[in-house]
């Protein structure tokens, strides 16, 4: 046996009890092995990092659909990139999971981009119009379409899993929630679905289309029709109450968000809602100057939403008494995403604005070709949002470094239009390559007094 002793000792003298040698094979295990530990290491901190970040898997950030986020938030109107679909990107918002956008199109595609540079991972090709948001959950894409259907995609290749037929179109983004989908249609009725098999769980008829999307919270189902808002029961689709705004036929578009059991909307008749998320009950409501069809964000007692009045408002959530208010050019149909004290909302006016969320000042926004009805949605240090002009934005940097999403390192190189290397940080690219250098030098130095 080799006496213990030092390793660089070991190595400088192979043949020190007669004639035994270290085998090239030892030697390659040996450092194959230690090459392991730190690729390890490395790959254990990134992953670390990773699990930190605050991710936006669905429409509006989470399953409440609250719109607020522990990113860090761009402080300038300084593109990281921006990425050309075939058509405009109306009313789809970016969901950004582990280091991937994905996106709907009206030119009837879903894309995967990387959230770092924008370059496509993968393409899926629906029947008509994108205008749903993806909700991203255990590795599967959930989305729907124009052409009725509602998919179920592999997140990492874009292929399907399954599909759905509805009766017509979906602008709703599905809610995942205990492996089943929630979503609307404009056929009237409101889904739940095994999340695995796209098997029906139940249906429920609405009076009217189905365009927003369904908050899910405690086991209930938050969705409005055109014409009226229901609670419903998550686990067998019975109605729990039900609301009209003062006036019917009152054009709901607005996705619910809610908070300290209190659920927030928008309607037509120019209102924004608080209501008892239990009972259905009227707390408050404040009236703007024309239609809601945007969502309300809610953090830290303050309900930030817009009106086709042009503006958006920040709205005490208590008592609905008007905070501050800040003028766009035209309707403000996006919904606010709050990032850091921040809020950053769309507007039809081609434009991305970023507000001080205390006083509602201006600190930068960003003209873009077209509308701007996306909802934006933060993650990563970095706030992505669609314009009409058939361009996907992303402002800021990323503040975590960017996993490489599931693919060979061969294939992460910008001549193969994928994905670029995952960014190596600054403390390990001063210590793994180091270390890999002088292992390699031992290695080689090794193997030469060997075939002495």
């Amino acid at each position: 046996m080799i006496p213990r002793q030092d390793l660089y000792y070991w190595l400088d003298n192979p043949t020190k009890r007669g004639s035994e040698r270290i085998s090239n094979k030892k030697v390659t295990f040996f450092v194959a092995f230690l090459i392991l530990l730190l690729v390890s290491a490395f790959a254990t901190n990134v992953n670390a990092q990773q699990s930190a970040v605050d991710w936006s898997p669905t429409l509006h950030h989470d399953l409440a659909r609250t719109g607020y986020s522990t990113s860090k938030a761009p402080l300038t109107n300084q593109t990281l990139w921006s990425h050309a679909t075939g058509n405009s990107i109306e009313y789809s918002s970016p969901a950004v999971v582990d280091g991937v956008v994905y996106v709907g199109s009206h030119d009837h595609n879903v894309y995967a981009l990387n959230a770092e540079t924008g370059f496509k991972i993968w393409s899926y090709r629906t029947g008509n119009s994108v205008e749903s948001s993806a909700s991203v959950v255990n590795g599967l894409v959930y989305i729907g379409s124009i052409d009725h259907n509602i998919y179920a995609l592999d997140s990492v290749a874009g292929n399907k899993i399954w599909s759905y037929p509805t009766g017509n179109a979906i602008y709703s983004c599905p809610a995942v929630v205990n492996g089943v989908v929630y979503f609307g249609s404009g056929d009237h009725n409101v889904y739940a679905l095994n999340a695995q098999t796209g098997n029906k769980v139940w249906s429920y008829q609405t009076s009217n289309f189905v365009y927003s999307s369904p908050a899910v919270v405690k086991g209930v189902v938050y969705i409005d029709s055109y014409d009226t808002f229901y609670a419903l029961n998550a686990a067998n689709g019975n109605k729990i109450w039900s609301f009209q705004p003062s006036v019917l036929s009152s054009n709901l578009y607005s996705t619910p968000s809610v908070a300290d059991g209190v659920v927030y909307f928008g309607s037509g008749d120019h209102n924004v809602y608080a209501l008892d998320a239990q009972t259905g009950n009227k707390i408050w409501n404040y009236t703007t100057g024309g239609a809601v069809e945007s969502s309300a964000a809610v953090a830290n007692g303050v309900v930030y939403i817009g009106s086709n009045d042009h503006s958006v408002y920040a709205l005490n959530a208590t008592s609905g008494g008007k905070l501050w208010s800040f003028r766009t050019g035209n309707s403000v149909n996006s919904c606010p995403v709050i990032v850091s004290g921040m809020v950053y909302v769309g507007s039809t006016d081609d434009s991305v604005y970023a507000l001080n969320g205390e006083t509602g000042g201006k600190i930068w926004s960003y003209v873009t070709g077209s509308e701007v009805e996306s909802f934006p949605s933060a993650a990563n240090g970095v706030v992505y949002v669609g314009s009409g002009d058939n361009n996907v934005y992303a402002f800021g940097s990323i503040t975590v470094p960017q996993p490489s999403p599931s693919l060979p390192l061969w294939l992460n190189s910008p001549s193969s239009n994928l994905i670029p290397s995952p960014s190596i940080p600054e403390f390990y690219s001063w210590i793994i390559l180091p270390l890999l250098v002088v292992v390699l030098g031992l290695v080689f130095a090794t193997v030469k007094r060997n075939r002495r």
